[in-house]
C-alpha cells in the first residue's frame, strides 16, 4: 500500500513538472513571437548599421524610415499572419490554464493543442511568405545582407509551437 501510494505521488510529480515545463516554454514562445514581430531586425546589412523589419527600415539606430515595399500584399500578409500567430498563442495559453483547472483527469488538452497548431500554421505561412519574397531576393536594399535575429527567432518559435501543440494533443492529465 505504501509503495503504490509512493508511485502515485511520483507520477503526479512527473506530470506536474511536465505541465510546468510546457507552461514555461509556451510563455517563452509567446514572448519570442511578440519580440520577433515588433522588432525591426529581419534582414541586416553587412558592413553598415542598417536593418529591415516587418514595419520599418532602420539606419544608424533610427527606425524612422518606412518600408519601400510596405504597400506590397506580401508584407501585409506576413504582418497579418505574425499577429495572428501571437493571438492564437495567447489564446492557447489561456485555454490551457482554463483546461488545467476545469478538466477532469484522464482527458486530453485537445482545444489548447489545436489552437497552438493553428498558431504554428500561421507562423509557417507568414515566415514562408517572407522567405520567398524578401529573404535574399533581388528586392533587398542591401547588396550584401543576412537574416537578423527576428527571422531566426521566428523559425525557433515555429519549432516550439509545433512541439507544444503536439504535446498538448497527446498529453493526459492524470
Amino acid at each position: 500500500m505504501k509503495n503504490s501510494l509512493l508511485r502515485s505521488y511520483k507520477k503526479e510529480a512527473k506530470m506536474l513538472v511536465l505541465l510546468a515545463g510546457l507552461f514555461v516554454v509556451h510563455i517563452a514562445t509567446a514572448i519570442m513571437l511578440f519580440v520577433s514581430t515588433i522588432a525591426n531586425v529581419w534582414m541586416v546589412a553587412d558592413g553598415i548599421d542598417s536593418s529591415i523589419g516587418l514595419w520599418k527600415n532602420c539606419t544608424s539606430g533610427s527606425c524612422d524610415g518606412s518600408l519601400s515595399y510596405g504597400n506590397d500584399d506580401a508584407i501585409k500578409a506576413v504582418q497579418a499572419f505574425m499577429i495572428l500567430s501571437i493571438i492564437f498563442s495567447i489564446i492557447s495559453l489561456v485555454v490551457f490554464v482554463f483546461q488545467l483547472f476545469t478538466m477532469e483527469k484522464g482527458n486530453r488538452f485537445f482545444l489548447s493543442g489545436s489552437t497552438m497548431l493553428v498558431c504554428w500554421l500561421c507562423i509557417l505561412i507568414g515566415v514562408s511568405i517572407y522567405t520567398h519574397h524578401y529573404a535574399h531576393s533581388e528586392g533587398n536594399f542591401f547588396p550584401s545582407s543576412h537574416q537578423g535575429y527576428c527571422f531566426i527567432l521566428t523559425w525557433i518559435c515555429f519549432c516550439f509551437s509545433f512541439i507544444i501543440g503536439i504535446l498538448y494533443m497527446v498529453l493526459r492529465k492524470k
